[in-house]
């Protein structure tokens, strides 16, 4: 995710991590669909609802590492 660099840091951070704080659950949401749908009988269609999802978790997952989420607050 580019983030233009007039913004701060501390800023920069707060973007990226709010970004992946909301695309994880909407990821796990939008998967537990996919499996309901699977499920479902007769199988309704599940795939591009499953590969969303699956894109939407690792994006997820990748901008709050990238972020530093785990380090905690920037003290820049």
């Amino acid at each position: 995710m580019r983030i233009p660099r007039w913004l701060s840091l501390k800023w920069q951070w707060y973007l990226r991590a709010q970004a992946g704080i909301l695309l994880l659950p909407l990821g796990m949401c939008l998967f537990g669909e996919a499996v309901v749908r699977r499920a479902a009988d007769p199988p309704k269609p599940w795939f591009w609802l499953g590969s969303i999802s699956l894109i939407c978790i690792n994006a997820g997952v990748g901008l709050i590492v990238e972020s530093g989420l785990f380090r905690g607050y920037p003290r820049r």
